[in-house]
């Protein structure tokens, strides 16, 4: 019997793919199961449900297009892709943590199933999660139309193509994002979703180049909103010769719809080009995977971070190596101290600023040093802008709040002593204020000095909510991610942009009129009310 190598070659082949879909398919039943994945499938299905029954419009200007199969379809789907293209990542980047963390990677390091094809499962198990999400988008979209579409004709390729066209390989480079930040050891933490966040934001901002060159650039469009805003303002233009359309936003639309000039869009022109762009979003997203592959360490201590270790085991291995040392049968309860009754609450929130700061390299001062200079210096016209990116900075410090005694593996150590709930919840807390107000310093010192009175208030109330909503997503949540992203969204879209009803931090002076400040500080009470309640749920579980 003869055995030729194109046969080996092919069974090679073939148990790879199989390794490669066992892999997926048991990581993508593993998180489908999870509550996240329910949270962030409800949250995807309200804002399409508001963007096809007209209460998020995609407005070019004074124009939108009539609610017919195509329109709900097309801007479901691009809904879809930006919602995803942002929450999805925080989703499925947790697949080689997990692994970690169970040490199932210990296992399969010993196994001999490449890099390749282990990135290359995770990265699928990414998408299929995604893709699931998806799936149940399109017939969202489906039920929409005959719920609140204008019942022209249902038409299923311009309702469902979208989907297919815009969002899948949108999702497919998230898919891939997240495994490569997850084998960087930088990236795989709280700072790689801080970075992701301004990276999606840049991914965006690539279509942009459209506006100024007037031409269309579907290369740079990841998402396929501006390819979907190209094909209405054609529409628009078309049914309205003398339109000038100079972008598209999204707004609320039940209070603008009267004003509206309302369009026929009868759907997407699939040119060679949007195709081939689409294509070519799909090849990043398989070039990104087997840079990942290129990058991970195959769960080896030695090229990454050590897998997670019992802090005592060190020390009681050192001490019974140590045979210099006094057995502890010579020594009497007559030599040791008696311990101090008396509780020190200030002690005990330096420690827990010394926790919050450990650990920080000698530049993140510098930079903190340097943007409260920044606040003292600057004008009145800019000092706000500058506090934006001072409450910014120390953005990884708050997010471990209420998380570390579950990630350092100490929460039995710190439930069992007495009155935790009193003491030690609130003591964290003021460590969170502290270095609120010592990076705001400098503006605070300004606003006192000219007697702005309603700008210190809305200072102060801001430096009291940051780390009480930091608090209160950590105890309940367990993990650093969930305040990272609500207070990115928070920040980005409130303060940085302008929005006075977000703008917690009242550097615009739309929200100091409003009286804004006076919200969040109802908020920052009732944050602090559910941290403590969040608090004794752990201490009776």
């Amino acid at each position: 019997m003869s055995f030729s190598p194109s046969r080996w070659s092919g069974c090679v082949t073939v148990n790879r793919v199989r390794v490669i879909y066992q892999l997926a398919r048991a990581d993508f039943l593993e998180r489908v199961r999870r509550y996240s994945f329910l949270v962030t499938l409800g949250f995807t299905l309200y804002f399409g449900y508001l963007g096809a029954t007209g209460r998020i419009v995609l407005q070019l200007d004074k124009y939108r297009g009539a609610h017919n199969a195509a329109y709900i379809g097309g801007f479901m789907a691009y809904v879809t892709s930006i919602f995803l293209s942002l929450a999805g990542f925080y989703i499925v980047k947790n697949s080689l943590d997990r692994d970690r963390r169970t040490r199932v990677g210990q296992i399969l390091a010993a196994t001999p199933m490449a890099r390749i094809s282990y990135c290359a499962g995770k990265s699928l198990s990414n998408f299929a999660v995604l893709l699931a999400m998806v799936t149940v988008m399109a017939v969202a979209a489906v039920a929409m139309y005959f719920l609140v579409g204008d019942h022209s004709g249902f038409h299923v390729l311009p309702l469902l193509s979208p989907f297919f066209f815009l969002t899948v390989p949108a999702i497919a480079v998230v898919s891939a994002l997240a495994l490569v930040f997850e084998t960087n050891g930088v990236l795989r933490g709280g700072l790689g979703n801080v970075v992701y966040f301004f990276l999606w934001n840049g991914l965006l901002l690539l279509g942009v180049v459209q506006f100024f060159t007037q031409t269309p650039h579907p290369f740079l469009d990841w998402t396929g909103g501006f390819t979907l805003d190209a094909s209405l303002a054609a529409a628009a233009k078309a049914a309205y010769p003398g339109a000038v359309i100079m972008g598209f936003s999204l707004t609320v639309g039940s209070l603008q719809d009267a004003a509206l000039h309302i369009f026929q869009w009868n759907g997407f022109q699939w040119t060679s080009e949007i195709l081939l762009s689409r294509l070519f979003w799909l090849s990043i997203a398989v070039g990104v995977t087997l840079l990942a592959a290129a990058l991970f360490d195959r769960f080896d201590p030695a090229r990454g971070t050590p897998l997670l270790q019992n802090p005592f085991a060190a020390p009681l291995a050192n001490e019974v190596a140590d045979s210099t040392r006094t057995p502890i049968e010579t020594f009497s309860a007559a030599r040791l101290v008696p311990a101090a009754q008396r509780f020190r609450f200030g002690t005990m929130v330096a420690a827990e600023v010394k926790l919050m700061l450990k650990g920080q390299r000698w530049w993140w001062y510098v930079v903190a040093l340097g943007l409260i200079i920044a606040e003292l210096a600057v004008p009145v016209a800019v000092r706000g802008q500058i506090l934006i990116f001072a409450w910014i900075w120390p953005l990884l410090l708050w997010s471990a709040m209420g998380t570390r005694e579950t990630r350092m593996e100490t929460s039995a150590l710190i439930f069992s002593s007495p009155r935790t709930s009193a003491r030690q919840l609130p003591a964290a807390w003021l460590a969170g204020v502290f270095v609120a107000m010592v990076t705001g310093s400098g503006c605070a010192i300004r606003f006192l000095l000219a007697g702005d009175t309603g700008q210190l208030f809305a200072w102060l109330v801001a430096a009291l909510l940051i780390p009480s909503l930091a608090l209160a997503l950590g105890v309940w949540s367990g993990s650093s991610k969930l305040f990272e992203i609500v207070y990115l969204l928070l920040w980005y879209i409130g303060p940085l942009h302008a929005v006075a009803q977000l703008d917690f931090m009242g550097v615009t002076p739309a929200a100091i009129a409003a009286g804004i400040p006076k919200f969040y500080l109802a908020a920052t009470i009732v944050l602090m009310v559910i941290a403590l309640a969040g608090r004794k749920r752990q201490l009776r579980t």
